[in-house]
């Protein structure tokens, strides 16, 4: 078995892109067929996978979220007592317990059994930037 800690800066809501050092860390392992889990330690943020080739899914998605779950700005979203850390606070927490914080990703032959436009994301739900922490474990 064998463990990594990722650091990904991000520099706003957005999804960030880690695929290739996913890849990296399982080809330094020794593992040859197996299954890695991906995990992300905050609560205001999220993992996907998700189509790498066109940028305008990114901002599609960036963008349904924000409609789904807006800021407590937003007259619909007076409801929300949970405000210490700015209007994107709680919506970044529920859009995080709408998507998931681990992934489970089969491998073989030191690669990732993804598909072709199939890529790893870190989908940060907060407005300033953060240093999200992500472990890879095999």
């Amino acid at each position: 078995m064998a463990m990594q800690r990722l650091s990904i800066s991000t520099r706003g809501q957005g999804l960030y892109e880690f695929t290739d050092e996913v890849h990296g860390f399982l080809r330094k392992t020794s593992a040859e067929e197996g299954m890695m889990t991906v995990f992300v330690r905050h609560t205001s943020c999220s993992l996907l996978i998700q189509e790498n080739a066109d940028p305008s899914v990114q901002t599609d998605l960036k963008a349904f979220f924000r409609r789904l779950v807006p800021p407590t700005t937003d007259p619909q979203m007076n409801w929300i007592t949970h405000r210490d850390e700015g209007p994107d606070d709680m919506p970044a927490h529920i859009k995080a317990a709408l998507l998931p914080a681990s992934l489970s990703i089969p491998f073989s032959g030191n690669r990732l059994l993804l598909g072709t436009w199939q890529g790893i994301y870190l989908f940060e739900h907060r407005d300033s930037p953060h240093r999200r922490e992500v472990i890879l474990h095999v």
